[in-house]
């Protein structure tokens, strides 16, 4: 049975490494039962194979377990800020990032043991992560040391083409799937999933802007509004890529991070993977530190004469 007080649950809130809604909480704990209109009341997930677990540690003071995109056989796209404890950017700047444990192929939270898990090679924050906000250039990638086997159960997701923009489309629907947050401190056992529409960035900055502690919506980023009885994503979702069916060619792509996912019955902030796509394909080709060589030879080059 529940039974903490509301100072109780304050006291316990305010210590989270989180920017945890308060009041939402207490208002739940005062009706007498759980918030249902989050991701718990989204659908089961028999099978995302592009999902993947990033895993830091059991529970809320040990970082938790979030989400993140399969990609290819050995690379994995998940928000920056699931590289940390303690998110905030006064807390994470100057800090290295943490290794994760990596899981994939699993639905099911019992699942995730040695069997699925994957072994990390090296993991890369965007190199502008956090420079002024909490959530800005909200990425990072995570090299695996192995590349794993492609199955029904497991398998990549792609990435935009050109031209793919339906995250920039008002009333687009998109799916994410998640471990969300729940009342009493624990994350869902069962991977579930929700359909969310695109919502316009102008209508998702009104709202934030009367927030302290929300994401300042720019052009590298997109938010998506309640699904259908008011589903939506909650706390520990983040990192999960929103997924796009496109009404052409029936392909499917990832568009976005999940990276604000605090106001569980409002707008989720997402990180538009488009505009990082050169970043993501040179960590990838591991061509990164070559580049200065490769412009200082360029300028040897054209400062030549015939």
């Amino acid at each position: 049975m529940f039974c903490l007080s509301v100072g109780a649950l304050l006291a316990l809130v305010a210590c989270l490494p989180y920017q945890v809604t308060t009041a939402t909480v207490v208002k739940d704990l005062v009706s007498g039962h759980e918030r249902p209109k989050r991701m718990v009341g989204g659908l089961l997930a028999t099978n995302i194979p592009w999902q993947v677990m990033v895993y830091l540690g059991e529970g809320v003071f040990k970082g938790g377990f979030h989400g993140g995109a399969l990609i290819s056989d050995r690379w994995v796209l998940t928000a920056g800020r699931n590289l940390f404890i303690r998110r905030a950017r006064k807390e994470s700047q100057g800090k290295e990032p943490l290794i994760p444990k990596i899981f994939i192929g699993i639905s099911h939270r019992s699942s995730a043991d040695s069997s699925k898990e994957v072994a990390v090679e090296k993991v890369f924050l965007h190199p502008a992560f956090q420079n002024m906000s909490d959530w800005e250039n909200d990425l990072a990638l995570i090299q695996l040391k192995e590349p794993v086997t492609f199955s029904e159960a497991v398998m990549p997701i792609p990435l935009p083409e050109h031209g793919d923009d339906l995250e920039e489309r008002p009333g687009t629907q998109g799916t994410i799937a998640g471990w969300e947050f729940r009342l009493d401190l624990f994350q869902s056992k069962v991977l579930r999933f929700v359909k969310l529409p695109v919502v316009s960035r102008q209508q998702c900055r009104s709202d934030y802007q009367v927030f302290t502690h929300t994401p300042l919506v720019d052009d590298n980023m997109f938010c998506t509004g309640p699904g259908e009885n008011e589903t939506n994503v909650c706390f520990w979702d983040t990192g999960s890529p929103l997924a796009f069916l496109h009404p052409k060619d029936n392909r499917v792509y990832a568009a976005g991070i999940l990276s604000f996912d605090k106001r569980c019955t409002s707008y989720a902030v997402y990180t538009k993977i488009s505009p990082y796509l050169p970043w993501i394909h040179a960590v990838m080709r591991g061509d990164q530190d070559y580049s200065s060589q490769r412009s200082s030879l360029m300028d040897d080059m054209f400062s030549q004469k015939l």
